[in-house]
């Protein structure tokens, strides 16, 4: 069954806060795939030095919010996710194909490939206007939060 989180139900299941938060909205998640939604703003904090007269997204923020639409999509398959975190343990086959700019929406797809209940292997794309601007390969491990 598809269904759509808001800003609140995203913080509700990543620990991530401004100005590290690099996800909106998911405007579809299902078992193994989900579609997020990023707004680049100019004034996003990293825009101040990447790039001045410039302004690019920085590539690994653009990968960082695939990993959040995949912790999203990994903690969603788990019952007790409030008692984990997840940590990515590889990233491999990124590829930068188009720079992101003020202004641009990134829309994130990532796709659970195999989901051992602790290991996760995801594939992600991150477009902006149809275009792919993004893509890797991720390895995920959920592991037990600190209490």
């Amino acid at each position: 069954m598809a269904k759509t989180m808001d800003i609140l139900e995203i913080m509700d299941f990543l620990p991530h806060r401004y100005p590290f938060l690099m996800v909106d909205r998911v405007d579809d998640i299902e078992d193994n795939r989900i579609i997020g939604i990023k707004n680049v703003t100019i004034n996003e904090p990293f825009f101040q030095g990447h790039f001045p007269g410039r302004p690019i997204m920085p590539g690994v923020l653009i990968v960082e919010g695939m990993a959040q639409c995949g912790g999203i999509l990994a903690f969603k398959n788990v019952p007790n996710y409030k008692e984990k975190l997840v940590y990515f343990a590889s990233l491999d086959n990124v590829k930068f194909r188009k720079p992101v700019f003020p202004g641009d929406t990134i829309r994130y797809e990532i796709e659970i490939i195999r989901f051992t209940g602790k290991i996760c292997k995801m594939q992600g794309k991150t477009y902006v206007n149809n275009e792919v601007v993004c893509e890797a390969d991720m390895l995920a491990t959920l592991m037990d939060r600190p209490k």
